[in-house]
């Protein structure tokens, strides 16, 4: 009889535990400007994929400023001098701004490591894959970020 109302109580009262991406605070992602620079794919991705939204008739709301990159470097070459590996490199500069006061500042990288293809069709849908797969796992780590 004691162990069930042991149990019970413990699981009607519970530790806390709160899933990461629940977002209590919506506002979180709206911004009053949102300024990006670099790739412009790359940008829209960021800010449709985290939801994130412009609403200038706010006087308190924060600035973002999204600055990306992607680099895709030859990393080693076979004995014939052909390119057999790359690299591809995402870098993400994010900064929330509150009245020219920065907020919030982060660089979040990426990178992937891929050998060559022969035919250059595949290595062209492999690397946007790629790029598809880091860009994917900066959000992520942006959204926790931000709640954070």
């Amino acid at each position: 009889m004691k162990k069930i109302l042991l149990i019970s109580i413990f699981l009607i009262t519970s530790c806390g535990y709160q899933p990461i991406y629940l977002n209590k605070n919506p506002d979180n992602f709206i911004f009053k400007k949102i300024t990006t620079s670099g790739d412009k794919t790359l940008n829209r991705k960021i800010v449709n994929i985290a939801s994130m939204s412009e609403d200038s008739d706010r006087m308190f709301k924060n600035e973002l400023i999204l600055k990306s990159k992607i680099e895709i470097e030859e990393t080693s070459r076979n004995s014939k001098g052909q390119v057999s590996s790359f690299r591809s490199i995402i870098t993400i500069n994010l900064t929330i701004k509150n009245n020219e006061l920065i907020v919030k500042n982060k660089v979040f990288v990426g990178d992937f490591s891929y050998n060559n293809r022969d035919n250059k069709f595949d290595l062209v849908e492999y690397q946007d894959e790629v790029k598809n797969n880091i860009i994917n796992k900066i959000i992520e780590e942006i959204i926790i970020y931000i709640n954070l």
